[in-house]
């Protein structure tokens, strides 16, 4: 099940460029993620390998290679006898400037699978060759003659990678487009763009291949952009876990009855809405093309998360395939905020008042992933009541625009794409379309996609009541038929069900899908070059047959795909 929502600037999980969680010194579950001695093996296998003749060698992606689920769940369902799923790491490489796809055995230390990726699209950036490229104009004699005919200082200059997306060219050299910000006055430098200045640079050979200097326009000021309340403190310390929970391994309090197999995000997908050509490429794919693990940011204790809480370490593989730590990558808590969970009063007992309350407690386990300008605080909250929640808190820094506007009767209202804030600054319309990847096991595998609608009913004998409501409910049969546009046929509610399983009145046990906050579609044409990339967005729940390889919406390869490799796709197969 592929649900998606949307809010224009405020947003909602899990991760991906794989974050390790540190804790366990042996496995305690089949999906634990790869540990760091795991990482550094799949980085010896591969680098001592034929594969390491092939220069340069580089490693965008390393994680779990996902056991076999009926494998998973037969170990799940009798640990002590069944035969614990062999442990594989899938490794996504470029060797000799070509993208492969890498299994390694990790138990025998040996390649099980190497093939080399025949498509469109390439891997998720590194963040090594993001430095690499935003250093470039640093030294590139044009820019600095641009830097310096605005008057400013080359050394208050800062660069940043943005992804080049697909406009239909044949040619699929991965490149990065570079734009650059002012930073004199101000941490806060995404607030001071030096507007008009474009840099290509080709990855594979680390050059500057493009360059646009288009226009001048007034630098926006620095006064009032400044985030910081207070210095920098010393590091605090931070208490470890309360006991209002159990950790084990990667465990937390495991409960006895299945609900969900896995959750996580799949593609947060981001379009901005200024047609310039310094902007009109600006479409970014939070997820497959930069990584929500591999931007996540350490937490500050009693800040990010509250004192009850506990941290964990985390590991992802740098470019050089070592693991690189994070500390403070993940936090555990159990929350209350004076919410009930349940009560009544009673009073219809004469001369007796019974009252029952009973608080709302319940487990959180967070993450805070930093991408460019935007942090996404990232929760995952587990109810008594048996609910689960995924929502994202969506804070940081605006991406804005200079412009020669310093008052909005200047503008005309449809040249500028986005509303004016302060002088020479403009927050450009944009949206950020999040897609989860929820596989539903409600007591157990086979389940099915129930359609519940609320129907007007006319009374047709003579009543005093002209009419009611009741429920009509729809098994959905094929995943065409599973596409849901939220709203469009009345009030409905969305229930994964187990048909073969039963409560002890004979009512089917299920999961209710329920969407918060407004609908979340694209508007935009389905024949533009962005809306092909993500032509999922156009619904905002696809239900599916389980299919290992179906993980990514936007595709496995989303830097600078085509469109022919997601989850729209997959669905006409």
């Amino acid at each position: 099940m592929y649900p998606t929502f949307k809010t224009l600037l405020l947003l909602l999980l899990l991760l991906s460029h794989s974050i390790t969680p540190t804790s366990a010194t042996h496995h305690r579950h089949p999906l634990d993620p790869l540990t760091p001695s795991e990482i550094s093996t799949v980085q010896r296998v591969i680098s001592t390998s034929s594969l390491a003749s092939l220069k340069p060698l580089t490693f965008h992606y390393v994680g779990l290679d996902d056991p076999d689920k009926p494998a998973v769940l037969a170990w799940l369902s009798n640990p002590t006898s069944a035969p614990f799923p062999p442990r594989r790491a899938l490794a996504i490489i470029r060797a000799a400037r070509q993208t492969r796809e890498v299994v390694v055995d990790l138990a025998r230390g040996t390649i099980a699978r190497d093939r080399a990726h025949i498509g469109h699209g390439n891997p998720m950036l590194t963040l090594e060759e993001q430095t690499a490229a935003c250093a470039l104009p640093m030294k590139y004699g044009p820019f600095i003659a641009s830097v310096r005919a605005r008057g400013l200082k080359m050394e208050r200059v800062v660069c940043e990678g943005f992804s080049v997306g697909w406009f239909g060219e044949k040619e699929e050299r991965r490149s990065l487009k570079i734009l650059c910000f002012y930073a004199e006055g101000t941490v806060n430098f995404f607030m001071r763009p030096i507007e008009g200045v474009t840099v290509v640079v080709d990855l594979d050979e680390m050059v500057i291949t493009g360059y646009r200097d288009r226009v001048v326009v007034p630098l926006p000021k620095a006064g009032g952009t400044d985030y910081r309340t207070m210095k920098p403190k010393t590091k605090e310390k931070h208490s470890g876990v309360r006991k209002g929970f159990i950790v084990e391994g990667h465990m937390i309090s495991p409960h006895r009855r299945p609900v969900m197999y896995r959750g996580f995000i799949s593609e947060l997908f981001v379009p901005y809405m200024d047609t310039a050509k310094e902007w009109y490429y600006r479409t970014f794919f939070d997820e497959g093309e930069y990584g929500i693990g591999l931007y996540a940011s350490p937490l500050v204790p009693t800040k990010d998360c509250p004192a009850n809480a506990g941290f964990f370490d985390g590991y992802y593989a740098g470019q050089s395939g070592r693991p690189v730590k994070v500390e403070r990558v993940f936090c555990v808590f159990e929350r209350y905020a004076g919410d009930v969970s349940w009560r009544h009063t009673e009073t219809g007992i004469p001369n007796r008042v019974f009252t029952e309350v009973r608080p709302e407690v319940t487990l959180v386990v967070r993450m805070v992933s930093t991408v460019g300008n935007y942090d996404y605080i990232i929760d995952w909250e587990f109810m008594h009541s048996g609910s689960i929640k995924v929502k994202v808190g969506l804070t940081g820094i605006l991406e804005v625009k200079a412009t020669p506007y310093t008052h909005a009767d200047q503008t005309t209202g449809d040249d500028i794409h986005g509303t004016l804030l302060a002088e020479n600054t403009i927050g450009v319309y944009h949206d950020h379309f999040i897609t989860y990847h929820l596989d539903l096991d409600v007591d157990g595998p086979e389940n099915s996609f129930v359609v519940s609608k609320m129907e007007t009913m006319r009374v047709a004998r003579a009543y005093p009541r002209k009419s009611y409501w009741t429920v009509v409910r729809e098994t959905v049969k094929t995943e065409l038929d599973a596409r849901v546009l939220l709203g469009r046929a009345g009030p409905a509610d969305l229930v994964v069900v187990n048909p073969n399983k039963r409560t002890a009145v004979g009512n089917q046990v299920g999961y209710r899908l329920i969407p918060e906050g407004g609908r979340g579609t694209s508007l935009l044409s389905d024949d533009d070059y962005p809306q092909i990339r993500v032509a999922y967005s156009k619904n905002e729940v696809w239900v599916t047959a389980y299919n290992a390889s179906e993980k990514w919406v936007g595709g496995l390869y989303a830097y600078q795909s085509q469109g022919d490799d997601n989850l729209a796709v997959w669905s006409l197969r």
